[in-house]
């Protein structure tokens, strides 16, 4: 039984994930993975376009971690001040989310980060400190100031 090698262009259940080489049997590539548009036969050219993008993401991965810590130098320089309604005894009525933060952040640094990218829990007046995902290497520990209004 012939093996031929096929670039797979979706993920494939037993055989591997998008962009991998995988030696399969000559029928199963011809009748299964290219006839449903799974995979495509790993010729000369088709290997040179896969090493030029691999090449080309690992460029712009670098690119973004760089810009990613540039960011991060900003945020973790300064403290930003978020206004709380607090009860008498000094409590937080609910929360400071991260929703709060990443307007603060907006407000104060002209950085958009969305609000999934951060975390904190704020339930008390004071500095505390919320995590900002920037990258997937980078995170960012941001200093916030509860106050109340």
């Amino acid at each position: 039984m012939a093996k031929i090698q096929v670039i797979l262009t979706t993920d494939v259940a037993g055989q591997g994930r998008k962009g991998d080489i995988v030696s399969v049997s000559d029928g199963y590539a011809h009748n299964f993975l290219i006839k449903n548009n799974k995979g495509i036969l790993a010729t000369p050219e088709e290997l040179k376009k896969i090493e030029i993008k691999k090449q080309k993401d690992k460029k712009r991965e670098a690119e973004e971690k760089i810009k990613a810590e540039e960011v991060k130098k900003l945020l973790e320089s300064k403290k930003i001040e978020i206004g709380v309604k607090t009860g008498d005894n000094g409590k937080l009525f609910g929360a400071i989310t991260n929703k709060e933060v990443s307007t603060a952040l907006k407000d104060n640094f002209d950085v958009k980060i969305d609000r999934k990218k951060i975390e904190c829990n704020i339930k008390s007046l004071g500095e505390h400190e919320a995590i900002v995902k920037l990258h997937s290497d980078v995170k960012a520990i941001v200093k916030v100031i509860a106050k109340a209004e």
